[in-house]
């Protein structure tokens, strides 16, 4: 039997470029377990010097991961497909997998499942239904991964926005004194994580992990440590959750529906704290704690705006 990688956002900024610049770090021991051979998919606009770097070896596809017919070319022959691109396209994935005899699938999701709004949860739980029946009809190894909250750089399109509003803003708007805790994670943390996973099958086939944060820490805590970092003292002024969210309504009806902000005020206020202990029994998961990994974000935000 064949034995070929197959990975996807292999040359992102966050955590999948991370993992692929582990795997290059760890060739020889990637090569054992794969010896046909390791496949990237990559978009058109990639630029792929780091990844070619890092995998002197790596095999390019370029095509679009909703495209199933391109992706049955890629998984022709694959042994293990790690999809990190998102979960918007794990229904394609998993689709083309089984058609292809794939063995075993990493995919890469989300703690989004377990919010108790509709809207942010109901699509990644039917996703992930359809991952776990596809998977146990064609006898395909699954392990999902969930990373809560992701930050680290300037592309996280979380941390980053925070970093944003607390260097710009003389006062710092929250919603019930941003008094409620998140348990954000490391793309580095992440990364390592996904290879612990790939190259310990044995104590991770057929499992989920929750990969988050060292420990929980309350919104206004972050806000706090980064304003520390940027030199700042955080001031803040609160807006009770009620009046918040009427805003959002009369938002909603002013704009008739064009601007839904409803229940983007909810999850606002909604705790996101998930325990990563099956992932440190199983495989050693150690991530980092907030205070630690927020640093080299705020200097590279800083490099970035002083240029």
């Amino acid at each position: 039997m064949s034995k070929v990688l197959v990975i996807t956002a292999a040359t992102g900024k966050k955590s999948g470029g991370a993992f692929a610049e582990l795997l290059g770090k760890n060739l020889d021991a990637v090569n054992q377990l794969f010896p046909d051979g390791i496949r990237a998919i990559v978009r058109a606009s990639s630029d792929t010097a780091k990844l070619e770097k890092a995998i002197p070896n790596v095999v390019k596809r370029v095509g679009a991961l909703e495209d199933i017919g391109f992706l049955k070319t890629v998984f022709q022959d694959a042994d293990t497909v790690v999809h990190i691109a998102g979960i918007h396209w794990s229904r394609e994935i998993v689709t083309a997998a089984a058609a292809c005899g794939v063995r075993r699938l990493i995919l890469v999701h989300t703690t989004g499942i377990y919010s108790k709004y509709k809207g942010a949860g109901e699509e990644y739980r039917q996703i992930d239904d359809f991952a776990y029946r596809t998977c146990k009809e064609n006898n395909i190894l699954l392990t999902i991964l969930r990373p809560t909250m992701i930050y680290g750089n300037v592309t996280d399109h979380n941390v980053v926005t925070f970093i944003k509003m607390v260097d710009r803003l003389p006062l710092m708007p929250v919603v019930n004194g941003a008094r409620y805790e998140l348990q954000p994670v490391h793309y580095q943390d992440l990364a390592e994580a996904y290879y612990a996973v790939l190259t310990r099958e044995a104590e991770t086939a057929n499992r989920d992990f929750v990969l988050s944060g060292k420990e929980p820490i309350e919104l206004r805590e972050m806000l706090r440590v980064i304003g520390e970092g940027l030199g700042k003292t955080v001031r803040f002024v609160s807006c009770p959750f009620p009046i918040a969210y009427a805003g959002a309504w009369a938002v909603y009806g002013l704009t008739l529906k064009k601007a839904d902000f409803r229940e983007k005020v909810q999850r606002l206020c909604e705790p996101r704290v998930y325990s990563h202990q099956d992932a440190m029994e199983a495989f050693g998961y150690s991530p980092r704690a907030f205070a630690e990994g927020v640093q080299d974000e705020i200097k590279e935000y800083r490099r970035q705006k002083n240029r």
